[in-house]
């Protein structure tokens, strides 16, 4: 298989060719995958988003204008799509019937490091798809698109206070989901 220059993707891609969409494709599928998956309530709704945010690129590529990081322009449509998503009135009904039962006290005596090592990212994902919309949202929006309060609270219309507020929420119940499945890992291989 050749090997494209980025400009040579960008460039391909403006002018709608398929062998440079294909390569676009298959460069960035894993990453915006994963993002796609972080934000999505099943398998479908994950590739259905995928498939969205590619074909969103594939239309405004012709507004890239070689300014910053192509990837970064790329991951923002990615992400907004699945806000979007997130924010459309069947989503939140179907987010709504799958929240999680509510988490009970569980002992942290456990090494937070050593836990986290033993959880795969699908299982992280698992957990955190249980968490409530708003928190799930801003949780993927600070932590694994590094956006500041400031801009999570203009995206989703909240204060900065409870953007900051649903972040802590998201962090203490993970803490305790994962804690409580490391002990029932623990507890069964015993």
């Amino acid at each position: 298989m050749l090997s494209y220059s980025e400009q040579d993707i960008i460039l391909g891609c403006k002018e709608n060719k398929r062998v440079f969409q294909e390569a676009l494709f298959k460069q960035y599928h894993s990453l915006f995958l994963k993002i796609c998956a972080r934000y999505a309530i099943d398998n479908e709704d994950t590739e259905q988003l995928l498939h969205d945010g590619f074909l969103k690129i594939f239309t405004h590529i012709e507004e890239y204008k070689f300014a910053g990081s192509f990837e970064g322009w790329m991951k923002r449509i990615v992400v907004n799509n699945c806000l979007d998503y997130v924010k459309s009135k069947d989503t939140r009904n179907a987010l709504n019937t799958k929240y999680a039962l509510p988490v009970e006290e569980v002992n942290t005596s456990f090494s937070a490091s050593n836990v986290l090592k033993d959880i795969a990212f699908k299982d992280l994902l698992k957990l955190i798809q249980t968490l409530p919309p708003t928190t799930r949202m801003v949780f993927n929006l600070a932590v694994f698109e590094g956006y500041a309060h400031k801009e999570i609270a203009s995206l989703l219309k909240i204060s900065e206070g409870t953007s900051s507020w649903h972040l802590h929420e998201a962090r203490k119940t993970l803490q305790k989901l994962i804690l409580k499945s490391s002990k029932e890992v623990n507890y069964e291989s015993k």
